[in-house]
C-alpha cells in the first residue's frame, strides 16, 4: 500500500509479515533447491549453498564498465555456450564426475544472498540487483518449466508485497529489464501442463506490472513487447483453451489500464502550450509512433513457440532498433551481466513512461486483427480481438475520439473491419462485432458521423421486414396504421440483368452473403442486431442525435425515423416468425425506452448553446422532403421532376443546364438509369456538357476517368445514346487530362468504346471463359487508331489489368467485396469534408423528433395492448400511452394526442357511432341504492380490456385537455353513451357556470325492480314465472346477478375515471381548445332530414283509442325524446357562455346549431325543444353585442310553434325570456318591440305554471325606469296587463267565501291572515302598471306625430278600456284598484286640453259604458254584495270627472248633450233598485253638480239676467229642470226655491193646454235618443 511520506513523496508499505530480506533469501533457496534437484545442477559446489563464490570478482567499476560496453541491443545472455566449452571453467561436475566451477545461475543467487546479509532495509537495495538472479533463470533456455515458474513466482511475490517498489534505487531500470526478460522467457519444454503454467505465471506477472506501480515507469517499447507476448499466447492455437482464455483475460485487464492512460494523456495534451511547442510535441509523438511496433503474427519473437524452443546457445531477444536510434530501448535490453554492480557511475538512461505511441500501436494491431479478409487469422482470434477492443472502447472511447491519431484508426481501419464483420454468418463474430459497434458508437460517435450512418443503414435494411402486418380477427386494422412497410429512403433494386454486360446479375444468395439484402440474416443474427439497436437507443441522446444529424440533413438518411420504424415493426408478434420470440419484446422495450427518455427530460432546462437552430433544421427537413418528392417525380418523368423542383425553388433555373446538373449530381435519390437516359438525349446536349464539366479528369487514366463517370449514372441501352455520351466524354477528357499516350480526342473516343466492349466481354455471363477477350485481342482491336499509330503496350496493359480485376459498374451492382470497398472509399472522401456529429444533450429537438415518429409508436402500443395477456406488458404499454400523451401535450402535438384518444376509445368499445339502445334498461334498487342495468353496461362490465382501456383513456384526458383537438369527437361519443345509460351525472355541477334548469331528464326505465322484495324467490319455477310474466307484459326480463355484477363493475370503472374532474378542467380551457370540443358536441346533432332518435319506450304510454267495433285505431306516434341531443346542446351552450372570449369565438356556431334544431320543432320532443329554446335565449342575452343572433328571429321562431307545443315548453321558454328581459337594456328594448314577443306572452299567460314568469316579464318591460315601452308595443303591453287583471277574477270566490263564513258566525282567526291568491296580486299590480303606463301617454303622443283623434285612440283609449273593463271585475280588490287607477288617469292634467275635444270621449267611451256594464244583471250577479258599492263609485266618479272638467266643458258645444246623458245615467242608477246607497249617493252627487254649475254661472234660471243668457244656458236650464223633475222632482226646487215659486205662479196664471203633435218639444226626446245612441256606441266600441 502506498502512502505519502514526510517530504510529500510516496512511501510504500511492505505487505508481508515476515522480514522482506528473509523472504528474498527464502525465494533464492527455493529456486536453487529446485535447480540442484535437476540433473544439470545436481553436483553444484558447496559455495552455491553457503552463498560465496570461489571465483575472483572484478571491481564494481570494472563490472559496470564491462556491462556498459556490451551492446544491450544485441539482447544476448551468454549463459551456456553452444559447444559446452565453458563447463570446465564453471567448475561443474559433468556426467564423468569431473569437478567444475559453480554455474553462474547458482552463483548469482549466492551473490545475492551475500549482498542481502549486509542489507538492513530492503527498500534501499538496488532493484536490478535484487531481480538479477531470477531474471537470468527466466531467460535461460537451460532451465525447465518448473524452475522458470518458481522464478516468476518469486518476482511476482516481491512485486505484490512491495518488496520491490518505486522507492528502490533504479526501480525504473529494473522494470525495463523485467519487462524485457518476461517477454523473452526461455525454458525447456517438457509437457504441456507445466509449460502452460509458465505462461500463466508470465501473464500474471505482466498483468501485475501493468496494474502496479511499475506500470508508471514502463516505456512504450516494453509495453508493446508485453502486449505482443500476451497476444501471441492468445493466438497460439496449440495452446489449451484455458490458457488462451486466461491470456485473453489478462490482456483485457492490461488493456483497461493501458487505454485508461489515454484520459491522462488527453488532459496533458490540453494543458500543453500552443504554437511551436505544440507542433514540436506532435512531431515527437509521430517519431515515437514510427519506432514502436507490435508483431501480431504467430511467429513473433515473443510467441510461445520461441519461449519453448530448446537451444544449445544463447537465446536471442528481438532488437527493434539500435541504442543510438532509440534510447528508450536500452532500458528494455535483456543483456544481463553477472558482474554488474550497483556502484558504477554510469547510470542507465531515463525511460519515458509509455504513452500515446504504444497505445496507438496496440489499438492499430487490435484493429488489424479484425480484418475479415486476412486468412492467417481465425474467427476465434477475431472474437478475442473484438472483446479486447470492446474493453478499450469502454475504458477510453471518448479519449480515442479526442486524439486525432487514435480517431483516424477508429474512423478507417476499425470501422472498415468491424462493419464487415457485422455481415458475418458466424454468430460468435456477429455478437461480438455488434457489441463492439455499439460501444464504438456510444463512445466515439462524435467523429463517426458517416460511419454510423453506414452501419445503421445496414442494420435497418436487415431488420426492417418488407411484409405487411397480418390482420387479426379481433383487432381493428386502423389501430396499427402508421407502421412503415419499408425504410424511409429505400433505393429501388437495380435491374436483374442487361444484355450489354455492363450490369452483371448477382444471384440472390450471393447478394445476401454480401449483406446487400436485408432479409438474409438468420433469426439469431436478427436477435443480436435488435439487442445492439436496443443498446444504442437506450443512450439518452442517441435518437435525438440521429434526428438532428441525419433526418434534418438533406443528403443523409432518415435514420431516426427508420430506427423507430424498424423497432415498431419488429415489436409486432409476427416478427418472431423470421427472427426469434425474443425480438418483439426487445423491440417493444427499446421503443418504450425511447419514449421514456423524451418524457423524463421534458421538464429539463433547454440547452441551446452551440446547438443548431431549430428553425434552420425544420427548414432543412422541409427542403429534404421536397427534394425526395422531386427526385421521385424525376424518376417517373424527368421533365416533370425538374419542373416540380424548379417550382419549389430547389433548382434555381430549369433552363440553366448548370443549375439542373448541380442538383442531379448532388442528390443520391435519382435513379441512375433514368439519369443516364435523360442526359444522353439529343435535346439535352447542354445538360450533358454541363454534367461532364462537373468532373475533374486531370491526372486520370482514361479507364479511371470512365469509371468515375459511370459511377454516377448507367449508360443507356441504345447505341446512339451511348455514342453521344462517349463523344462528349472524349472531348472533355482530352481537353482536361491531355494524356501523353493519346494523340487526339478521336483516339479517346475509340479507346473508350474499346474499354466498354472489354468490360462487357469480360463480365457477360453468357460468354464462356475460353472465349473472353484477351489482352492480345484488346490491343489488336486498337491498332492504328491513336492518330494513325498504336497505343503503347504498357498503357493498354494497365487498362486491361484494371478492367479485368474490377468491373466498371455502378457501386450497388458489384457482386464481390468491391461493393463495400467502393462505398468505404466514397465514405472516407466524404469524411474529409463532413462535419462532426453534433452531440445533443438537450431537449429542444424533442418536439420535432416526436412529431416525426409518434405514429408507428402508437400503432405498436395499440396492437400490443389489444393482443397482450400479461400484466407486465400492460403496465409498460400503459406507461407508454401516458408518456406519449404527456409529450404530445407539452409540445402541442395535438394530432398525436387525438390519435391516442381515438385508439383507446375504439378499444374501450364505448365510442359507438350509433347510440346504444335503452329500451331494455332496468332500474334495480337495493339497499337504498339504485343502478341502471342496461345491455350497454353489462357488455362493458364483462370486457376487462375495455375497462382498462377506458381507465387509461380518461387518465390521459385528465390534465391533457388543452392539447386535444379532433379527439373530442370520440370523447363526446363516449360521454353521451354513458349519459343516456345513467352512468354519468345528468347535470354539470363541476362547471362553474350552470344554467338555471333542472338536470336533463333521461328516459324512464322500462321497469323498476326492488331486489329486496324478491330476495327469497330463487326457485326455478319462480324464475320461469317471472320470465313468462315479463314476456306477456312486453317487458324486459329481470336482470340476473351476473348482469347486476357486470353493471356494478361498469359503475365502479366509470367512477374511477373522475369524469367530474375532467369537466372542471374543461371549463378552464383556452378558447382554441374549447372550440374543438364545441364543434365535436355540435357534430353529434342529428341531421335535419333524418333526425336521430333513440328507440325507447315513451315515458307515459298513451292509451290507444278504440274504434266503435273494438279495434284499435291508427295513431300518430309522438316525437321521441333524445336526451343525447339535449346533453350536447347544453354542454355546448355552457362552454360558449363561459366568458366574453368564448361568446365571441364559439357563440356563432352554437347559436346556429340551436336555431337549426328549433326550426324542426314539429319533430322534437317538448323537453328537447323547451331546453333548446332556453339555451338559445341564454346565448342571446350573453351575445347581445354580437350580430350572429338577433332577438326578432328567435322570437319569431318561438311564436311559430304549435300552440300545444308552446304551452308544453312554457316554463323553460319563459325562464329564457325573463333572463333576456333582465339583461341589457338594448336587448330588452329590442325584444319588447317585437310583436312575436307579445304574442308568445299572450299565449303563455293563461298557463298557471307560467303566469308568474309572464307577469315578471311584463313587469320588467313596463317598469317606469325601462325604456322598452314604445308606440309599437304600448297597446300590447296594456292588453297583456289587462289579461292578468282579468285572470284575477278568481279572487272573487275567496272573497265571497270569507263573507259567507262571517255571516255564519265563523270568522277566521286573527293570527292567520288569509293568503291572497297570486292571480289577484298580479291583477292589482297589473292595474297599477297600467296606471303608470298612462303617465307615458303624453310623451308617446308627442313622439308619435299622429293626428289628435288617432293619438287619443292609440294611447289613451287602451288604458281607459282596460281600467273600465276591470271596473266590472268580479273581484272587489281588483275593482277597487281599477276605479282608483281610472280616477287617477281621468284626472291626469295631460288628458284634457282646450286645443282639442278628443278628451271628451272619456264620457262616451269610458264612463258611460262602464256604468252601463255595471247596470247589467249578469255583471251584478258576479258579486251581489259588492257590486252596489261599485255602482255608487261609478256614479260618484262620473260626477267628479264632470265637475273636474266643467270649465273646459262649458266651452264645448256638446256640453248640453253630455249633461243630458249624465242625467239619464243617473236616472238609471237611481232607479236600478238594487241598492239603497244609490238613493242617497245619486241625489247628493247631482246636488253638488248643480250647485257648482249654478255658482259658476253655467246653470242660471231664466229669471236671472234673462237678456244676457245665451241660448245654450237657457236650454241647459230647461233640460236640467225637466229631466230632474222626472226622477228627482224635489231637487231643483230645493236648490232654486225662487225659480220654483215663479214656476208655480206662472202655472196658475196660464192653465195647461193640449199641445198639438207638431208643437211637441223635441229636445228632450232627441236628447234621450242621443243618450241611448251614445251608450250603444260605447258598448259596441
Amino acid at each position: 500500500m502506498a502512502t505519502l511520506g514526510i517530504n510529500g513523496e510516496r512511501a510504500y508499505n511492505i505487505g508481508v509479515a515476515i522480514d522482506p530480506v528473509a523472504l528474498v533469501v527464502t525465494e533464492c533457496i527455493t529456486v536453487t533447491s529446485a535447480m540442484r534437484k535437476h540433473a544439470r545442477w545436481a553436483h553444484s559446489s558447496i559455495s552455491s549453498i553457503l552463498g560465496t563464490s570461489p571465483t575472483a570478482r572484478l571491481p564494481p567499476s570494472d563490472a559496470r564498465a564491462t556491462n556498459h560496453e556490451r551492446n544491450r541491443a544485441s539482447s544476448k545472455i551468454d549463459l551456456i555456450d553452444d559447444d559446452g566449452t565453458l563447463t570446465s571453467r564453471w567448475g561443474l561436475r559433468g556426467k564423468k564426475g569431473h569437478s567444475m566451477q559453480d554455474n553462474p545461475l547458482m552463483s548469482a543467487f549466492a551473490k545475492l544472498r551475500v549482498d542481502l546479509k549486509q542489507c538492513k532495509d530492503i527498500q534501499t537495495f538496488e532493484a536490478p540487483a535484487l531481480l538479477q538472479p531470477f531474471l537470468q533463470v527466466i531467460r535461460s533456455s537451460s532451465t525447465t518449466a518448473p524452475i522458470t515458474s518458481l522464478a516468476l513466482i518469486a518476482i511476482t511475490k516481491m512485486l505484490a508485497y512491495n518488496v520491490i517498489n518505486p522507492t528502490n534505487p533504479n526501480f525504473s531500470y529494473a522494470m525495463q529489464l523485467l519487462a524485457g526478460t518476461v517477454t523473452h522467457c526461455r525454458f525447456e519444454g517438457d509437457n504441456t501442463a507445466s509449460d502452460e503454467v509458465v505462461f500463466l505465471r508470465i501473464l500474471k506477472l505482466m498483468e501485475d506490472m501493468i496494474r502496479g506501480p511499475s506500470g508508471d515507469v514502463l516505456g512504450d517499447q516494453s509495453v508493446c513487447e508485453m502486449m505482443e507476448c500476451a497476444l501471441s499466447i492468445c493466438c497460439h492455437l496449440r495452446m489449451s483453451e484455458v490458457l488462451r482464455r486466461s491470456a485473453e483475460i489478462s490482456m483485457v485487464t492490461m488493456c483497461q489500464v493501458i487505454f485508461g492512460r489515454l484520459k491522462t494523456l488527453r488532459f496533458e495534451f490540453e494543458e500543453g502550450s500552443g504554437g511551436d511547442a505544440e507542433d514540436q510535441t506532435v512531431q515527437e509523438l509521430e517519431d515515437e509512433m514510427q519506432g514502436v511496433k507490435i508483431d501480431s503474427s504467430i511467429n513473433a519473437e515473443t510467441s510461445p513457440e520461441k519461449m519453448q524452443n530448446i537451444r544449445a546457445g544463447s537465446l536471442e531477444v528481438p532488437a527493434h532498433s539500435s541504442p543510438s536510434e532509440r534510447p528508450s530501448m536500452d532500458a528494455n535490453s535483456s543483456q544481463i551481466d553477472l558482474l554488474k554492480t550497483d556502484g558504477d557511475d554510469d547510470e542507465p538512461l531515463d525511460i519515458k513512461p509509455y504513452g500515446l505511441p504504444s497505445i496507438r500501436e496496440l489499438f492499430r494491431v487490435l484493429s488489424d486483427l479484425l480484418d475479415p479478409h486476412d486468412r492467417q487469422r481465425t474467427d476465434t482470434l477475431r472474437v478475442m480481438a473484438l472483446r479486447i477492443v470492446n474493453v478499450a472502447l469502454e475504458v477510453a472511447g471518448p479519449s480515442i475520439a479526442n486524439h486525432p491519431s487514435m480517431a483516424s484508426l477508429a474512423k478507417d481501419t476499425l470501422c472498415r473491419n468491424l462493419f464487415q464483420l457485422v455481415r458475418s454468418e458466424n454468430i460468435a463474430i456477429l455478437h461480438e462485432s455488434l457489441r463492439v459497434a455499439g460501444t464504438l458508437l456510444a463512445t466515439c460517435r462524435s467523429v463517426l458521423k458517416l460511419q454510423q450512418e453506414l452501419f445503421l443503414s445496414y442494420v435497418v435494411a436487415c431488420l426492417h421486414p418488407r411484409v405487411p402486418i397480418p390482420d387479426e380477427a379481433n383487432i381493428d386494422p386502423s389501430l396499427y396504421q402508421g407502421v412503415p412497410q419499408a425504410p424511409a429512403l429505400v433505393k429501388p433494386q437495380p435491374a436483374s440483368g442487361n444484355q450489354s454486360g455492363r450490369s452483371t446479375p448477382v444471384p440472390i444468395r450471393d447478394r445476401q452473403k454480401l449483406g446487400m439484402e436485408g432479409g438474409s440474416r438468420k433469426p439469431d443474427a436478427r436477435e443480436a442486431m435488435v439487442e445492439s439497436v436496443g443498446g444504442l437507443v437506450r443512450i439518452p441522446s442517441f435518437m435525438v442525435e440521429l434526428f438532428v444529424n441525419y433526418d434534418c440533413e438533406i443528403d443523409r438518411s432518415d435514420l431516426c425515423t427508420d430506427m423507430v420504424g424498424l423497432l415498431s415493426r419488429n415489436a409486432f408478434p409476427d416478427s418472431a416468425t423470421w427472427s426469434t420470440t425474443n425480438v418483439p419484446p426487445l423491440c417493444l422495450d427499446s421503443l418504450l425506452g425511447y419514449v421514456q427518455w423524451i418524457a423524463e427530460r421534458i421538464d429539463d432546462e433547454p440547452v441551446t448553446a452551440n446547438m443548431p437552430d431549430r428553425a434552420a433544421l425544420r427548414e432543412k427537413r422541409a427542403k429534404k422532403k421536397v427534394i425526395i418528392r422531386g427526385a421521385t417525380k424525376f424518376n417517373e418523368s424527368a421533365k416533370g421532376g425538374i419542373a416540380y423542383l424548379a417550382a419549389q425553388g430547389i433548382i434555381s433555373d430549369p433552363n440553366n443546364p448548370r443549375a439542373v446538373t448541380a442538383f442531379l449530381m448532388g442528390t443520391t435519390h435519382v435513379d441512375k438509369k433514368v439519369l443516364g437516359d435523360f442526359i444522353s438525349k439529343k435535346s439535352n446536349d447542354a445538360i450533358l456538357d454541363a454534367f461532364m464539366d462537373l468532373f475533374d479528369f486531370e491526372g486520370l487514366r482514361v479507364d479511371e476517368a470512365l469509371r468515375q463517370l459511370l459511377n454516377t449514372f448507367r449508360l443507356p441501352g441504345e447505341s446512339q445514346l451511348i455514342e453521344r455520351v462517349v463523344t462528349t466524354f472524349a472531348e472533355k477528357y482530352f481537353a482536361v487530362a491531355q494524356p501523353k499516350e493519346i494523340s487526339d480526342k478521336d483516339a479517346v473516343f475509340v479507346l473508350t468504346y474499346a474499354i466498354i466492349m472489354l468490360n462487357t466481354d469480360l463480365y457477360n455471363p453468357n460468354v464462356k471463359s475460353s472465349n473472353r477477350m484477351s489482352f492480345t485481342d484488346f490491343s489488336r482491336n486498337l491498332r492504328g487508331v491513336n492518330g494513325g499509330g498504336n497505343f503503347t503496350p504498357e498503357y493498354l496493359q494497365e487498362i486491361y489489368d484494371a478492367i479485368k480485376s474490377r468491373e466498371i459498374v455502378l457501386p450497388e451492382e458489384h457482386d464481390n467485396k468491391h461493393a463495400f470497398e467502393h462505398a468505404w472509399k466514397e465514405l472516407l472522401v466524404k469524411t474529409q469534408t463532413a462535419e462532426d456529429l453534433v452531440i445533443c444533450q438537450t431537449n429542444i429537438y424533442d418536439a420535432d423528433m416526436f412529431a416525426a415518429t409518434w405514429r408507428p409508436i402508437l400503432a405498436t402500443l395499440n396492437y400490443v395492448f389489444v393482443s397482450a395477456t400479461e400484466d407486465a406488458v400492460f403496465q409498460r404499454v400503459i406507461a407508454g400511452y401516458n408518456q406519449c400523451a404527456q409529450i404530445a401535450t407539452r409540445y402541442g402535438i395535438s394530432e398525436c394526442l387525438d390519435h391516442i384518444i381515438m385508439s383507446l376509445a375504439k378499444i374501450s368499445t364505448l365510442a359507438t357511432e350509433t347510440p346504444p339502445s335503452t329500451k331494455l334498461n332496468t332500474e334495480v334498487q337495493a339497499s337504498g341504492k339504485s343502478i341502471m342495468v342496461s345491455k350497454f353496461a353489462v357488455e362493458f362490465g364483462r370486457d376487462n380490456k375495455a375497462e382498462l382501456a377506458t381507465l387509461v383513456l380518461f387518465r390521459i384526458i385528465n390534465g391533457n385537455e388543452v392539447a386535444i383537438r379532433d379527439g373530442w369527437t370520440q370523447i363526446v361519443r363516449i360521454i353521451i353513451n354513458l349519459f343516456v345509460n345513467s352512468l354519468v351525472p345528468t347535470s354539470f355541477t363541476s362547471i362553474s357556470r350552470d344554467l338555471d334548469l333542472p338536470p336533463i331528464p333521461l328516459q324512464s326505465p322500462a321497469q323498476v325492480i326492488e331486489r329486496n322484495d324478491k330476495a327469497g324467490e330463487v326457485g326455478l319455477f319462480s324464475a320461469f314465472t317471472s320470465y313468462v310474466s315479463s314476456v306477456m307484459n312486453d317487458e324486459p326480463p329481470e336482470p340476473n346477478d351476473q348482469e347486476i355484477e357486470a353493471t356494478l363493475c361498469t359503475v365502479d370503472c366509470i367512477n374511477a375515471c373522475r369524469f367530474e374532474e375532467i369537466l372542471g378542467n374543461v371549463s378552464e380551457l383556452p378558447v382554441d381548445s374549447l372550440k374543438s370540443l364545441t364543434m365535436s358536441l355540435l357534430s353529434h346533432l342529428p341531421e335535419n332530414d333524418s333526425p336521430r332518435v333513440i328507440a325507447v319506450k315513451p315515458e307515459i304510454p298513451a292509451p290507444t283509442p278504440l274504434r266503435p267495433n273494438g279495434t284499435k285505431g291508427a295513431t300518430i306516434e309522438p316525437p321521441m325524446y333524445d336526451p343525447a341531443v339535449v346533453y350536447a346542446l347544453e354542454l355546448a351552450t355552457i362552454l360558449a357562455l363561459r366568458d366574453e372570449e368564448t361568446i365571441t369565438a364559439l357563440g356563432s356556431e352554437v347559436a346556429e346549431a340551436l336555431q337549426t334544431v328549433i326550426r324542426d320543432s314539429e319533430r322534437l320532443h317538448p323537453v328537447s325543444l323547451s331546453r333548446t329554446v332556453f339555451y338559445l335565449l341564454s346565448l342571446l342575452r350573453a351575445s347581445n353585442d354580437h350580430g350572429y343572433i338577433r332577438a326578432p328571429v328567435v322570437l319569431h321562431a318561438i311564436s311559430s310553434f304549435r300552440e300545444d307545443m308552446l304551452k308544453e315548453c312554457a316554463q323553460p321558454i319563459l325562464k329564457g325570456l325573463h333572463s333576456c328581459i333582465s339583461g341589457p337594456s338594448e336587448l330588452r328594448n329590442e325584444m319588447a318591440s317585437s310583436p312575436d314577443f307579445w304574442a308568445v306572452l299572450h299565449q303563455l299567460q293563461p298557463i298557471k305554471e307560467g303566469a308568474a314568469l309572464v307577469f315578471r316579464i311584463a313587469e320588467a318591460v313596463a317598469d317606469p325606469s325601462s325604456s322598452a315601452i314604445t308606440a309599437d308595443n304600448y297597446e300590447a303591453t296594456v292588453s297583456l296587463l289587462n289579461a292578468f287583471a282579468t285572470a284575477g277574477s278568481v279572487g272573487a270566490k275567496q272573497e265571497q267565501h270569507r263573507e259567507q263564513l262571517a255571516k255564519r258566525g265563523q270568522p277566521q282567526p286573527q293570527d292567520k291572515k288569509p293568503k291572497k291568491d297570486e292571480a289577484v296580486v298580479r291583477a292589482t299590480k297589473a292595474l297599477a302598471l297600467v296606471s303608470k303606463l298612462a303617465g307615458r301617454v303624453p310623451a308617446l303622443i308627442e313622439h308619435s306625430h299622429l293626428e289628435t283623434n288617432e293619438a287619443w285612440r292609440a294611447y289613451w283609449s287602451p288604458v281607459f278600456r282596460c281600467l273600465a273593463t276591470q271596473g266590472c271585475n268580479p273581484c272587489r280588490e281588483i275593482r277597487q284598484q281599477a276605479f282608483y287607477s281610472l280616477q287617477r288617469c281621468l284626472q291626469s292634467p295631460e288628458l284634457a286640453s282646450p286645443d282639442h275635444n278628443e278628451w271628451t270621449n272619456i264620457f262616451g267611451e269610458v264612463l258611460f259604458p262602464l256604468i252601463n256594464q255595471l247596470l247589467k244583471p249578469e255583471v251584478y250577479q258576479t258579486d251581489p254584495a259588492g257590486m252596489s258599492d261599485t255602482r255608487v263609485q261609478a256614479a260618484q266618479l262620473l260626477c267628479k270627472i264632470f265637475l273636474h272638467y266643467l270649465v273646459l266643458l262649458s266651452e264645448w258645444e256638446g256640453v248640453l248633450d253630455l249633461w243630458i246623458k249624465i242625467l239619464a245615467v243617473m236616472d238609471r242608477l237611481l232607479n236600478s233598485g238594487q241598492n239603497e246607497s244609490l238613493v242617497e249617493a245619486v241625489p247628493e252627487s247631482l246636488k253638488n253638480i248643480l250647485l257648482v254649475m249654478s255658482s259658476g254661472g253655467y246653470l242660471l234660471p231664466p229669471s236671472q239676467d234673462a237678456e244676457q243668457q245665451t241660448e245654450q244656458q237657457r236650454q241647459l236650464w230647461s233640460e236640467t229642470w225637466t229631466r230632474l223633475d222626472r226622477f228627482l222632482p224635489d231637487l231643483m226646487p230645493e236648490l232654486f226655491p225662487d225659480e220654483a215659486r215663479a214656476r208655480k205662479e206662472a202655472a196658475v196664471r196660464s192653465p195647461p193646454r193640449r199641445e198639438s203633435k207638431d208643437d211637441t218639444p223635441k229636445s228632450p226626446q232627441s236628447a234621450g235618443e242621443r243618450l241611448s245612441t251614445s251608450i250603444s256606441e260605447a258598448q259596441t266600441a
